[in-house]
């Protein structure tokens, strides 16, 4: 029987490349955990004592004053008392075992950004309003570093774009003006590693207008410097200082989500990738407890489409 020449490689005049090496798996694993028990867009978390808070948020296009509170050992959730008031696109941090959140809309998503500043004791299970900031401002950055929270960006209540950059003391419950964040702008990472603060990402005004900004601001000078560059510009992510890396994860544009995963090393300054999220989503909340990042609720598809209530956890072998 005739083989055919194709079949047999044997194609006169034609070249045949050779078979490519596998290239290797980026690094990591994702794992489910129990869901949150809520369906949650544009959504806030924050590590204290071992234990994820899940503040805010939005469902339906509408805020939300729901606290609550996962337990890793135990993978099990259960609602705490409310926030004073409903917000989503609400910036946090912890100082002292104590949770902070500042600014969000109220009522419905993009809507009526407030000035709020408050603080939740998971001891006793109360919330406290402290002093506002100086102006209503919504999808802001908030990092704390030497007992300070640095609360950067966002958007105004006439959805201008804000390069403010205020600094709330717990010790005094007073706040202070820093140098301006460099370029203005919204749905950003800010995340405190080594003493120094980095605003990475976010979108100019919409989010089809992304950027891969990446500024370092130290507290001891009060001043700004460039950083290397986000490699795939996104706003509407989560990020997280993690194993001497800052990883920036998801994101959106107007038409689609983000799978990527991507780790700025704080050492060698080169970012590098990590494996992508098991789906593309943003507006989700993110919290580092022992050795994993823990990544929840946010939406699948842009806008408020495909809401989750997926608690996944991020771990690098």
């Amino acid at each position: 029987m005739r083989i055919p020449l194709v079949a047999a490689g044997l194609l006169i005049g034609v070249a045949f490349a050779v078979p490519a090496r596998p290239q290797p798996l980026p690094p990591g694993t994702w794992t489910l955990k129990a869901p949150r028990p809520t369906i949650t867009n544009e959504a806030a978390a924050v590590a204290i004592g071992g234990k994820l808070y899940a503040p805010g948020g939005s469902q339906n296009g509408k805020s939300m004053d729901r606290l609550d509170e996962y337990d890793p050992a135990a993978d099990r959730w259960r609602s705490r008392a409310p926030m004073p008031q409903p917000l989503d696109h609400l910036g946090v941090a912890a100082v002292d075992n104590k949770l902070y959140t500042f600014g969000g809309f109220i009522g419905a998503v993009h809507q009526g950004a407030s000035d709020a500043a408050l603080e939740y004791d998971p001891v006793s299970d109360t919330w406290r309003r402290l002093a506002p900031m100086k102006a209503p401002r919504s999808a802001v950055g908030v990092a704390a570093v030497n007992g300070k929270i640095h609360v950067i960006g966002g958007r105004a209540r006439d959805h201008d774009l804000l390069g403010t950059h205020e600094v709330y003391d717990p010790a005094t419950g007073r706040w202070s003006e820093a140098a301006p964040l460099p370029l203005a702008r919204d749905h950003l990472a800010v995340v405190a590693a080594n003493g120094r603060i980095h605003a990475i990402g976010g979108r100019l005004s919409t989010p089809d207008e992304p950027t891969a900004r990446h500024d370092i601001y130290d507290p001891a000078t009060s001043t700004w410097t460039s950083g290397p560059p986000l490699p795939t510009p996104r706003s509407g992510v989560a990020a997280e200082a993690y194993r001497g890396m800052i990883l920036v994860i998801g994101g959106e544009t107007r038409k689609s989500t983000f799978v990527e995963n991507e780790a700025f090393d704080i050492k060698t300054g080169q970012w590098r990738t990590l494996v992508p999220l098991p789906e593309g989503r943003h507006g989700h909340g993110s919290a580092v407890i022992g050795d994993a990042v823990y990544i929840v609720g946010g939406a699948l598809g842009p806008g408020g489409r495909g809401v989750t209530d997926q608690l996944i956890v991020f771990t690098l072998r």
